[in-house]
């Protein structure tokens, strides 16, 4: 086998091997088994929501399990055929199965990306908001020549784009604007891009043709759903009652029908002492969902204002990437020192590899590849 072959051989397998992992793989059928036994309760669908919520959990772990499965028979099916094919010197095969292996290679390379894209929030749709930064009127032009670039980059993904808000620049260009980008995956995809990006370019604004640098911030946040289901688990609370003596006299409501539940994981407590037991029951689980429920949304809004927070100020020491268009040709994401000369790709949306880097970049802060090379 030729040794561009076992390199792509190579690179499937570690990406099955990092695919397995991110979709344990190990515990997938097993948990396949599970959801199978809960689709079979004929009072699934006494809650249309909870249905709905598992079977989209089971369609996708399906999915998963079905493209590593087809990955893997795949990459062997072709690998046989190579073997085959030279053993018989029939190269119309070796090239056919090679050929196959290429491509299979790609789609192991993407689908292992896929898996990265996990967080709470990454499925939701995104927020996206360009602020020029130092540079004047070259920054309001930059602004504008970036948000193009997203633009482009949602629709080449099949995503809607709403523009929320705009202000146009003295000059020219935009001072700022806001998108909201709908789609699958749209905030786990763009979330990397939070950051100041930087531009050098001979200024198109000046009749001296001078070098400038310019910035321009971009910021990302999730579109949080107020819809937010809450689930209690029956083994985190404990329930009380006792007797509590109204305002009515020392003979009224003297039965123990006083309910306090105590939420074990976070410590809240709540009570409710009217006269009917099970009316209290009922009242202090809505009051307990509501606090789990605030809790919630303050974890939520806590994400926003980190997302907010990171992107720092448009201006020197905090850029993320830079896009040099003179006097060379190149952008390279400072985080992953991933680089391409293709700057008029990328300024035309095509940043799956730029982001790719980021999300494949594992909690040391190492790319992928630096990763594996140890």
């Amino acid at each position: 086998m030729r040794a561009e072959t076992q390199n792509l051989v190579s690179e499937i397998e570690k990406s099955l091997v990092l695919l397995g992992q991110r979709m344990d793989i190990d515990t997938a059928q097993h948990r396949l088994e599970e959801f199978n036994a809960r689709v079979e309760d004929p009072n699934l669908w006494d809650d249309p929501d909870a249905a709905q919520k598992l079977m989209r959990e089971r369609q996708g772990l399906v999915d998963a399990m079905e493209t590593y499965n087809k990955i893997k028979t795949d990459m062997t099916d072709n690998v046989d055929l190579i073997e085959l094919g030279e053993m018989e010197d029939d190269t119309s095969v070796v090239e056919e199965a090679e050929a196959a292996l290429k491509v299979l290679s790609k789609i192991a390379a993407k689908k292992e990306l896929e898996a990265l894209l996990n967080g709470e929030a990454d499925s939701n749709d995104t927020f996206l908001e360009i602020n020029s930064g130092a540079g004047g009127t070259e920054s309001c032009d930059w602004a504008s020549m970036l948000a193009r670039m997203y633009v482009r980059w949602a629709e080449k993904k099949g995503y809607s784009v709403e523009l929320q808000s705009e202000q146009g620049g003295e000059e020219a260009g935009i001072k700022s604007a806001a998108y909201k980008i709908s789609g699958h995956n749209a905030y786990g995809w763009l979330k990397s891009e939070s950051g100041v990006h930087r531009l050098v370019r001979i200024s198109p604004f000046d009749s001296a043709a001078k070098r400038h640098t310019s910035f321009t911030s971009v910021k990302v946040y999730p579109v949080v759903d107020d819809n937010i289901e809450i689930e209690v688990n029956p083994s985190d609370i404990r329930i009380d009652t006792y007797r509590s003596s109204g305002a009515g006299g020392q003979h009224v409501n003297t039965t123990d029908s006083a309910v306090r539940i105590t939420h074990m994981p976070t410590g809240i407590v709540t009570t409710s002492s009217q006269k009917s037991q099970h009316q209290n029951r009922d009242i202090a689980m809505k009051a307990l969902k509501s606090r789990l429920y605030q809790m919630e949304l303050d974890k939520r809004s806590a994400l926003v204002n980190e997302v907010h927070e990171s992107a720092g100020d448009a201006g020197w020491g905090n850029q993320i990437r830079s896009y040099v268009l003179q006097p060379y040709q190149m952008v390279k994401d400072l985080r992953t020192n991933f680089e391409t000369s293709d700057t008029k790709g990328v300024l035309d949306g095509d940043l799956d590899e730029l982001m790719a880097a980021t999300l494949a970049m594992d909690v040391s802060g190492k790319s992928r590849a630096e990763a594996q090379g140890e």
